[in-house]
């Protein structure tokens, strides 16, 4: 069952000489107790659309979408009520997320006395557990600790139990490996798989990494330019993809070429946000293009539960949604 669904969701934000169109159509169906990962390089709206889900957009900002929905409920009504307490946000740069000047205690503390009446030895002992639950070692003198006193694995383990605290069902993990080393970063992500299977849990992740989706991630969303351009499976989305965008991002990745051999890249740049697009945003970088890619927008293309977006790659039995 679907915890998350989006469709058509774009946002614009007013300046003085027009719009930047920070989103222009992102589809996104997260099922509850899976890990989705929203991929793509720098730009492409990944963390806008994370904002979007917890109603922190700018101040003007104009929200559209055919569907926009946690659980039911339309998000454009109720996102800022549920921030914090069904969804919540695990930061990729744990050492700004915390406050330098108060203990791992009173910083949990906080969280569980705004979301749970409990008792204060109640919530000691949850914070406690929950510091447990991450898998750090001597929680008691965790919370005693300052976050200057922890190294970058712990942090990131208490930001995670922060976002425990809150009872949410969604966890947005924002780039959570970003700031740690490659073996820490393995850890945390074998801690937020962990925790989807025993707690139940739904988690966006949201990364540049295909290593990450790969080793963690059920499902996937690629975006360019604001937009989704294909989602699926991960291991169809990995080993078959579709868009020619995915294919080229896949291609570039260091492990992709020989040894000795020059790494491939994606010539261009992502078009400007506020440039408008009448056909498909990836056309002028995309190797097999063809004229009338960059005059009408793509169509939607399906294979199962396999979905891109292309004129010219129509998959196995070249079906095209309605």
């Amino acid at each position: 069952m679907a915890l998350l669904e989006i469709r058509a969701l774009s946002v614009d934000l007013p300046v003085p000489n027009g719009a930047i169109h920070a989103l222009r159509r992102v589809d996104l169906t997260v099922t509850r107790g899976t890990i989705h990962g929203l991929i793509g390089e720098s730009g492409c709206g990944k963390t806008m659309t994370a904002m979007a889900l917890l109603g922190l957009l700018p101040r003007g900002a104009q929200i559209k979408a055919d569907r926009f929905a946690f659980d039911g409920m339309d998000l454009r009504d109720v996102a800022e009520s549920l921030r914090g307490r069904r969804i919540a946000l695990i930061s990729q740069d744990p050492a700004a997320a915390l406050n330098p000047v108060l203990t791992i205690r009173r910083q949990i503390d906080d969280v569980l006395r705004a979301h749970h009446a409990l008792p204060k030895v109640a919530r000691h002992a949850r914070a406690v557990e929950l510091l447990a639950a991450t898998g750090l070692p001597d929680p008691e003198r965790v919370l005693r600790s300052y976050p200057h006193q922890l190294s970058g694995g712990m942090q990131q383990r208490v930001v995670i139990a922060q976002a425990l605290a809150t009872g949410a069902d969604l966890l947005i993990a924002d780039e959570p490996t970003t700031a740690l080393d490659v073996t820490i970063g393995a850890q945390v992500l074998a801690l937020l798989r962990n925790l989807v299977q025993a707690r139940g849990l739904t988690i966006l992740m949201i990364t540049h990494d295909m290593d990450v989706v790969a080793e963690v991630c059920d499902s996937a969303t690629i975006l360019y330019a604001g937009t989704s351009i294909e989602d699926g499976p991960v291991a169809e989305v990995l080993t078959h993809p579709r868009h020619p965008y995915t294919r080229a991002l896949l291609a570039a990745l260091p492990d992709a070429a020989p040894r000795g051999a020059k790494l491939a890249a994606i010539e261009g740049q992502i078009p400007p946000p506020f440039k408008p697009i009448a056909g498909c945003a990836f056309a002028p970088r995309c190797a097999v293009a063809r004229a009338e890619c960059a005059l009408r927008p793509p169509p939607e293309r399906l294979d199962g539960a396999h979905r891109w977006t292309c004129l010219v790659e129509g998959g196995l039995d070249d079906k095209t949604a309605a």
